[in-house]
């Protein structure tokens, strides 16, 4: 028997998350008063049950009987029924950007401004969240990558550590990331603009990559450049940390950058109990 709570922020991406878990199996019901928790779990968990893996969705809608889901969980585990709670977030600046793409209304900001309500359902969830299983920041998530996040962690059934790497490629022309945690500037190596047969393409390309990592000193970076990451995220992880970007710049943001990003993705790749991705911010603006 696997079952599942999927909460989180509004907007953090539950909806998207059940879908998938449907997908993959499971029976999914969403907005299940939290008052029938009890009682539908002890139904579904008895002997001979024919469900075997269960996600259920709960969230603020639910009003103030919310506010019961820690001591209801509590309760489950003393009657030794165990629930994995999948917890969904996202930056305030991305769930505010969400629901202004949308239009739609958050349900703890009726009458108020969305930011409002965002900080609000932060405060309300604090105690779930703090009893969480997994912690997904879907802040620079794809919703494939979302997808294969929760495949880790529901049908692969990997060990999960609730961080996500973000390995990102700017140009500081373009200004650096604001969501940048670590930042790398690869302006000391030679530019590839300069070379007529090569200012047109990118870091995506043979040649240029090629080009990049002729200089000895390409090499060390990366080389310097994983250690120091292997050595730092086992720590992160340690601390609570869920969401890690570094952001490797160029003057552009289109070669010697996304040259370097790519690297350090293949090298920790398939490395760790962690999520992985790459993304190329400035590669289609024009510009060195």
């Amino acid at each position: 028997m696997r079952f599942v709570i999927v909460t989180g922020m509004s907007g953090g991406g539950k909806s998207t998350a059940l879908k998938m878990l449907e997908d993959a199996g499971f029976y999914c019901v969403d907005n299940l008063p939290v008052t029938l928790l009890e009682k539908f779990a002890e139904l579904v968990t008895q002997p001979g049950a024919e469900l075997t893996k269960i996600a259920l969705g709960l969230d603020v809608r639910s009003g103030q009987s919310f506010m019961e889901l820690p001591n209801i969980l509590q309760n489950l585990l003393h009657k030794d029924i165990e629930v994995e709670v999948l917890f969904l977030e996202a930056s305030e600046r991305s769930l505010i950007r969400r629901y202004k793409e949308t239009r739609r209304v958050h349900p703890l900001s009726l009458e108020g401004r969305v930011e409002d309500g965002v900080r609000k359902e932060r405060e309300v969830l604090a105690d779930i969240r703090s009893q969480a299983t997994y912690i997904i920041d879907t802040t620079n998530l794809l919703t494939r990558e979302l997808k294969a996040e929760l495949e880790r962690i529901f049908i692969g059934n990997e060990e999960y550590n609730n961080l996500i790497v973000s390995v990102m490629s700017f140009g500081y022309k373009h200004g650096i990331p604001a969501d940048a945690d670590l930042v790398f500037d690869v302006r000391f190596l030679p530019n590839p603009y300069y070379i007529e047969e090569l200012k047109t393409k990118t870091g995506l390309d043979k040649e240029v990559r090629d080009y990049v990592m002729q200089f000895e000193e390409a090499g060390q970076f990366l080389d310097k450049l994983e250690d120091m990451i292997q050595f730092l995220i086992p720590y992160y992880i340690k601390e609570g940390k869920y969401s890690l970007v570094i952001a490797i710049g160029c003057t552009g943001g289109k070669h010697r950058s996304v040259t370097l990003a790519d690297g350090l993705y293949k090298r920790l790749k398939d490395k760790g109990h962690y999520g992985l991705k790459l993304y190329h911010r400035d590669v289609t603006v024009q510009g060195k």
